[in-house]
C-alpha cells in the first residue's frame, strides 16, 4: 500500500497505523523514550475511562458521549502504537498470537 490512507473508510490497518505514527512522530516519540511515553498512555488510559463511566450503563450514549468515546479509543491506540513503535515492536507480527490457530484458546476471567 502506498501513500498514507485518507480516511478510516480507507481500510486504516495496524500496519498503517504504525507507519503513520512513525512517520509523523518517531523523533519526538523516540527522545522521550520509554518511561515518558508510558505515562502519556497512562493518561489516555484515564481520560478513556472518564469517558466510558460518563455514559450510563442503561442508555446509548448521547452524540457528544459517542464522539468523546471515540477520540478517546484513538488516543489509547495511538499512543499504544507510539510505545510499540519506540521499543521496535512490529505490531502486526505481534497480534499473529491472536490469528495463528491455537496460540490463544478459551476465555478470560
Amino acid at each position: 500500500m502506498s501513500g498514507t490512507p485518507e480516511s478510516p473508510s480507507s481500510g486504516l490497518t495496524i500496519a498503517d497505523l504504525q507507519r503513520l505514527i512513525r512517520e509523523r512522530y518517531h523523533d519526538t516519540d523516540s527522545a522521550r523514550g520509554t518511561p515518558g511515553t508510558f505515562m502519556w498512555l497512562m493518561e489516555e488510559i484515564g481520560e478513556l475511562a472518564t469517558s466510558l463511566h460518563e455514559c450510563a450503563p442503561d442508555q446509548s450514549p448521547t452524540p457528544e458521549q459517542r464522539a468523546n468515546l471515540e477520540e478517546e479509543f484513538a488516543d489509547v491506540l495511538a499512543w499504544l502504537v507510539t510505545l510499540a513503535n519506540i521499543n521496535g515492536v512490529d505490531l502486526n507480527k505481534a497480534l499473529t498470537k491472536y490469528t495463528e490457530p491455537g496460540r490463544v484458546e478459551g476465555v478470560k476471567h
